[in-house]
């Protein structure tokens, strides 16, 4: 019999809510955030009721602004934009520093806000949180010669952000985006980490540092965040719908754009014999229920092989461990080791448990679905928003699973014959961010790599978004505007010589850098 759980002692959300009510007052109210812009916490917007996807207990929502409140904010940082471009390096670098010194302080709060706000398990929140502070640190070490010859934007950056890497994608990217002369400004995710968020801008505004954060739709926002004059360029994650719908309008504008979306990234299996390696991996890409933009939710396996990867994967996706992310046998126990806890909310796992019934009922072969009684659960708590690990044999391709990212701990799989149908079945999504190709000849993978529509290829090995000096896009759909990472976030977000053409994915041309 399972041993009855209970939650770890002072990791509650009312816990780590007094805790930011006492770290940062100005930020944080009895019962909301606050939206920053114009140098000033404002109790302004409706803040809209939030649960949390770890028992669907309630949290902090966003406020969400109007229109014209968007555009107030939007001018405001345009000025607090002028000021700050003229600000010496040496005096943006010290604030920059000051900031990830305080980051660094207050680490497990800001981890403990991302385990409740969106399901992070405790490795992965604190892991998401140290990739930022040490990202930003190895371009404070490197800054110079980054920025020889060019200059700041002639506006403020807008991002616009998905929930999942509230500080390792987004807050990483402001501070560059300050420490290289500009003025920012960030919409927090819809879907959650509007605490954190507010949390970590609380401390870098503290610092001097040119910060606005807000919330609302992007319906209502986009018309100040992306269309408006006054910012100089449009960073933005997230899905290929509302990514399109951004394109065009920075595409209208003529605007500077940082634009990733999703695709599907696909990992081949052919003429392979490492099965060993690849039953290792198994687990580890089901980290935060592949619920991240490089995760591999479709395997295309030589049909020849199919046995022995079978072989190969199912003992080790049912050694993947689900459960609440806090809770423990004793109180004082460490936390939980996990791969993953929910996913994001409860309508998103009802939509993949949706689409995963239908693809079955059109055909697809269910290979492994886990068991709700195998997960680590508190007594009596809210499981809506947990989903089981599901592997699919050939979904039909009038399923969303057969051409689309799932976004949750769905792993599909399609046979093929030939190498013309490897490669078809691995570009199903008209570009990718990561792909990977598990083969014994180096030959044959340099033969086949390069005909891959995916930004980074690994052979036999998983590929991230990367850190530091690591450059990171995306082919095809997955990607429009410049490509990013290492000095080339620096030259995104900044202007060079007359006439210069940034290694990107644009309308007029693709340059690889």
């Amino acid at each position: 019999m399972a041993p009855t759980l209970t939650l770890k002692t002072g990791t509650s959300w009312a816990e780590a809510w007094r805790r930011c009510l006492a770290v940062a007052p100005e930020a944080f109210r009895d019962d909301r955030v606050l939206n920053l812009w114009d140098t000033a916490w404002r109790a302004d917007g409706r803040a809209l009721p939030a649960t949390s996807p770890v028992d669907g207990g309630p949290i902090a929502g966003p406020p969400r602004l109007d229109r014209a409140a968007a555009r107030q904010a939007v001018r405001a940082s345009l000025d607090r934009h002028r000021a700050w471009r003229h600000l010496p390096l040496a005096e943006r670098r010290a604030r920059v520093a000051a900031t990830l010194d305080a980051l660094t302080e207050h680490r497990d709060l800001l981890a403990l806000l991302l385990v409740w706000e969106i399901g992070k398990p405790w490795r992965l929140a604190r892991a998401d949180v140290d990739r930022a502070v040490d990202g930003v640190r190895w371009y404070l070490d490197g800054i110079e010669p980054m920025l020889a010859g060019r200059t700041p934007l002639d506006g403020p950056v807008s991002n616009i952000a998905s929930w999942n890497y509230p500080m390792s994608v987004l807050v990483h990217a402001m501070l560059v985006q300050a420490l290289a002369g500009n003025a920012v400004i960030a919409k927090t995710p819809t879907d959650g980490g509007v605490a954190c968020l507010t949390l970590a801008c609380a401390l870098a505004a503290r610092e001097g540092l040119p910060v606005s954060l807000v919330s609302g739709s992007g319906g209502e926002l986009s018309q100040a965040l992306v269309r408006a004059p006054e910012i100089g360029c449009v960073s933005f994650v997230g899905g290929r719908d509302t990514g399109a719908a951004v394109a065009t309008a920075v595409a209208d504008l003529g605007k500077r754009h940082i634009l990733e979306q999703e695709g599907l990234n696909t990992w081949g299996i052919w003429n392979y014999s490492d099965w060993d390696a690849l039953t290792a991996l198994v687990p580890k890409l089901f980290d935060y229920g592949k619920q991240r933009c490089t995760a591999y939710p479709r395997f295309v396996v030589q049909r020849d092989l199919f046995d022995e990867f079978l072989r190969a994967y199912l003992p080790a996706v049912r050694r993947v461990r689900v459960g609440h992310p806090l809770a423990v046998e004793r109180r004082d126990d460490p936390y939980p080791e996990l791969d993953f806890g929910p996913v994001i909310n409860a309508a998103k796992a009802k939509e993949l448990r949706d689409q995963v019934a239908e693809a079955i009922d059109r055909g697809a072969v269910p290979l492994h679905r886990a068991r709700s009684a195998e997960a680590r659960f508190l007594p009596g708590q809210d499981t809506a928003a947990y989903v089981q690990p599901v592997t699919l044999l050939n979904p039909p391709r009038s399923s969303p699973l057969h051409h689309a990212e799932p976004f949750g701990p769905v792993d599909t799989i399609v046979l093929v014959d030939t190498e013309a149908e490897l490669l078809a079945a691995m570009n199903a999504s008209n570009g990718a961010l990561v792909a990977t190709l598990s083969t014994d000849d180096r030959t044959t993978f340099d033969r086949l790599a390069p005909q891959i529509r995916a930004f980074k290829i690994g052979h036999g090995k998983p590929r991230s978004r990367g850190d530091r000096d690591e450059l990171f896009g995306g082919f095809g759909a997955s990607w429009r505007g410049a490509f990013v990472g290492g000095e080339l976030l620096v030259r995104a977000v900044t202007q060079g010589p007359a006439g210069e053409r940034l290694p990107g994915n644009f309308p007029e041309y693709q340059l690889m850098p």
